[in-house]
């Protein structure tokens, strides 16, 4: 853990200013409807409108000069692959990243703006991270995991460095979790800088694996259903390195449903003006199931992204 926050720490002097400081909000609607004093971590509206940026930024960065001359390999059919594709693009560094050809063509327009070279296998998006995987593995260059990776962790936990300057009397902060790279980074950096704060995990009920294996003490395979929130779906790698980092920093877990996240992104437009992904709903949700437990307290929602399709938003937001 102490290697893990040396890192983080490092990661949040060296990505600026390419990656910039997110501001915290405070919410006057939801603060009002919760009784709580609610503020928002805008990560929905950093470059490339998502958190990935910070982790894509650091892992860049800290690559050796050869890796930097080869370039490097991901596979990712949004969030990751616009965040390694602009890290890359700002650090002079190649990126080719894989997507499955049911990806959408505004996704893979969104990669290829921002100067990657895109390639499109056959399947979906466990196709494409194969693939990716084994061209990187045969031809020698690096592959840069959206989760599973240490230097990728850190630069996610840069986030938790900025909430503890930005509310050191902060309560505790509601985290959507996916494969727990952004939980894991946040906890670790407030459990060192605001061990106040308490860490809330979030999961969308039909999307619960690493929640599963956290229960299990053990990575588990787990059942996935259709959900609003897809940034936060897929299973968790055997041997992820956030498994063990996520045992130790979540104070808190919590599943909401499909109705309930639909509610959050439509609060969240309707009282912010703001345009959220599935996922960044999970976490408003989340906050509004325990809300009576949290009056008189300062809390904070990373709304972590806000790269979700206009169909999808108003289909959502209709409930």
């Amino acid at each position: 853990m102490a290697s893990l926050l040396e890192r983080i720490m490092d990661a949040h002097r060296g990505i600026r200013p390419d990656v910039p400081v997110s501001t915290l909000e405070r919410s006057r609607l939801l603060s009002d409807e919760l009784g709580a004093d609610v503020w928002l971590k805008t990560e929905h509206l950093m470059p490339t409108g998502s958190f990935k940026v910070r982790g894509s930024a650091n892992k860049i960065r800290v690559l050796g000069e050869a890796a930097k001359r080869t370039g490097v390999f991901t596979a990712s059919t949004g969030n990751h692959g616009q965040g390694v594709a602009r890290a890359g693009k700002l650090a002079g560094v190649a990126v080719t990243v894989y997507v499955g050809e049911t990806t959408t063509r505004a996704k893979m327009a969104a990669i290829e703006a921002l100067g990657a070279e895109l390639v499109v296998v056959p399947g979906g998006a466990l196709d494409a991270e194969v693939e990716a995987r084994r061209q990187a593995s045969s031809q020698g260059k690096p592959y840069v995991a959206p989760y599973n990776d240490l230097d990728t962790v850190a630069g996610q936990g840069t986030l938790g460095v900025e909430l503890a300057e930005q509310a050191p009397d902060l309560d505790a902060v509601f985290i959507c979790v996916g494969g727990g790279g952004l939980i894991g980074g946040v906890g670790t950096a407030l459990k060192a800088l605001s061990p106040r704060t308490q860490v809330v995990g979030v999961w969308p009920s039909a999307s619960t694996c690493l929640l599963d294996s956290l229960k299990a003490g053990e990575i588990v395979e787990t059942p996935e259903f259709p959900t609003l929130s897809d940034g936060s779906t897929g299973a968790v790698e055997p041997g992820s390195v956030t498994f063990p980092i996520c045992q130790d920093v979540i104070d808190e877990t919590l599943t909401v449903s499909e109705d309930e996240i639909a509610r959050a992104m439509r609060r969240i437009a309707e009282g912010e003006r703001w345009m959220i992904e599935g996922a960044a709903g999970v976490a408003v949700a989340g906050l509004v199931q325990t809300a009576e437990r949290y009056r008189g307290k300062k809390v904070a929602v990373v709304l972590c992204g806000r790269n979700v399709t206009l169909e999808t938003f108003l289909r959502a937001v209709a409930v």
